[in-house]
C-alpha cells in the first residue's frame, strides 16, 4: 500500500488536476472534503471522458421515456463541469486495511479496476495499484517476516472460492507455521495439484502438506 498519496479538495479546477496528474505521472487522485473524509476520486477516465465532448444526439419521446435522466445528467455534469466535485467518481470502491491481498487482487480483476483505496470510517489510508500487487509478489513477506497463520488460512480459502473447481466444503484447510494442510477429500488428482498450486502461491505460505483422501464414490453425487 503506498500511504503518501496525493490528494485535492472537492473544488480543485479541472485542468489543475490534469496538470497534477501529468507532473506527478499518476492515474487517478482522490478528493477529500475539509474534515477529510473521502468523497469520491478523479482518474484519467473522468478527464479524458471530457475530450468526447457529451452532447449526444436528440432523443425521441419514446427513447426518453426508458432513459434514466439522472444518470444522463451526472454524465453531463462530469463532462463539463469545472472542478473535482462535477466530474469525479463518487461511487468510490474502497477495502479496509486488514483485507488480504489475495483478496484485493481479486478484487481489483472482478471490477477491472487499476487502484483501489484503503479506507477507515471514510478516512483515506492509501492506494493499492496494480504495481503494488506486483510489489508483493517479488518482496519478502513483510518486516516481520512472517503473515500469522489465521491470515494464511483464509487468504487461501478466499483463493479457493474464486476457483470454480475448487472445494472448500469436502476439502478443510489449516496452517501451521506457514505449512498449508489440505484435509478432508479431493475429487480428481487434477484438483489436487490444482489445490497445491494455488496454495503455494498465496504470499506467506512455506509449503503444502497433502492429507486429503480420495473421494468417495457416495459423496460424488453431492460433491
Amino acid at each position: 500500500m503506498t500511504e503518501n498519496v496525493v490528494t485535492v479538495p472537492p473544488e480543485t479546477p479541472v485542468p489543475a488536476m490534469a496538470r497534477l496528474l501529468a507532473e506527478r505521472g499518476i492515474s487517478a487522485v482522490p478528493v477529500l472534503g475539509a474534515d477529510g473524509m473521502l468523497q469520491g476520486i478523479v482518474t484519467e477516465a473522468d478527464l479524458i471522458r471530457r475530450l468526447t465532448g457529451g452532447e449526444g444526439r436528440p432523443m425521441g419521446l419514446l427513447r426518453q421515456f426508458f432513459t434514466d435522466m439522472d444518470r444522463l445528467a451526472d454524465r453531463y455534469a462530469a463532462s463539463h463541469g469545472a472542478t473535482a466535485a462535477d466530474v469525479m467518481t463518487r461511487d468510490v470502491i474502497t477495502v479496509s486495511p486488514d483485507r488480504p491481498v489475495p483478496e484485493i487482487a481479486a478484487l481489483m480483476e472482478e471490477r477491472n479496476i487499476r487502484r483501489v483505496l484503503v479506507t477507515r470510517e471514510k478516512r483515506l489510508l492509501g492506494i493499492v495499484s496494480r504495481a503494488d500487487l506486483l510489489r508483493a509478489l517479488v518482496e519478502p513477506v513483510a518486516e516481520t517476516g512472517e503473515y500469522s497463520d489465521d491470515r494464511l488460512r483464509r487468504a487461501v480459502l478466499a483463493a479457493m472460492r474464486r476457483e470454480p473447481w475448487a472445494d472448500t466444503f469436502f476439502t478443510l484447510v489449516d496452517v501451521k507455521d506457514g505449512m498449508v494442510e489440505l484435509h478432508g477429500f479431493s475429487s480428481s488428482p487434477a484438483v489436487l495439484r490444482g489445490l497445491k498450486v494455488l496454495a503455494a502461491q498465496v504470499p506467506g505460505v512455506k509449503g503444502v502438506v497433502d492429507n486429503t483422501q480420495p473421494m468417495p464414490a457416495q459423496l460424488f453425487a453431492t460433491a
